[in-house]
């Protein structure tokens, strides 16, 4: 049976790094396409529905920023980030804003490539699924469609997560009482080890509680535990 290649759109205003990308992801079994920048893109969005987005932070008129909220408005495509900036204000502010991943220039595009193959791997539900796995599960106040990556409240309304959330919505219902680490979560939901000093997991939890209803003061299901991490609470049980 013959499997459909992946859709990637690469966005930077760098014609080399466009065409040299467009190559190497080519070679490596994607249909990749490129954009120099937002509008281009949203000419692309009109006629592709892409598996990936790779979109640099520094570009004409509207940037990387601007791109990630505007396509997270209503649609959980994945999001790469490139950026040349050394400070973390930036890799954080993507993170919040829904990207998946980030990635400092300059790259090595085997790391490129392996940072994609994670996220489409996270996208698509992770690793093999488990037959035993139910599609639907209940906790708290709430159910998660696997299958569809949505959240289910008490009205029976739809929300759709992000692939970094869902991933990280995943490790928590699998390991509910649990207390896991930051390194642990960062490497459960990335499949890589922690960098030093890395913080982006905390925005990651800030994010899905936003996402579960719990504020900065009662967090219900997602707790902290001072100086070793964080613990789901909830009772999980699984629908079908």
């Amino acid at each position: 049976m013959t499997t459909t290649p992946a859709t990637l759109i690469v966005v930077d205003d760098d014609p080399e790094i466009r065409e040299l990308l467009v190559d190497y992801l080519g070679r490596h079994g994607y249909r990749a396409l490129a954009a120099e920048d937002a509008k281009a893109l949203h000419g692309l969005l009109t006629s592709e529905t892409p598996d990936l987005l790779i979109v640099d932070i520094m570009l004409p008129g509207d940037d990387g920023f601007t791109i990630c909220r505007d396509i997270r408005r209503d649609s959980d495509v994945p999001i790469i980030m490139l950026t040349a900036s050394a400070d973390e204000t930036d890799r954080i502010l993507g993170l919040e804003l829904g990207a998946d991943d980030y990635l400092g220039k300059p790259f090595n595009p085997r790391e490129l490539l392996a940072r994609i193959k994670a996220v489409l791997r996270r996208a698509r539900g992770g690793s093999p699924a488990d037959p035993a796995r139910a599609r639907l599960v209940a906790f708290g106040a709430w159910r998660l469609d696997r299958m569809t990556r949505e959240l289910i409240d008490e009205r029976d309304e739809r929300t759709p997560l992000s692939g970094a959330d869902f991933q990280l919505l995943q490790v928590f219902l699998e390991r509910p009482e649990q207390v896991l680490s930051r390194e642990a979560l960062y490497e459960l939901t990335r499949g890589r080890p922690a960098p030093p000093l890395d913080r982006s997991i905390d925005v990651h939890v800030c994010r899905l509680r936003q996402r579960l209803g719990e504020d900065a003061h009662y967090h219900q299901m997602i707790r902290t535990v001072r100086g070793a991490g964080y613990v789901f609470t909830a009772r999980v049980e699984a629908l079908t």
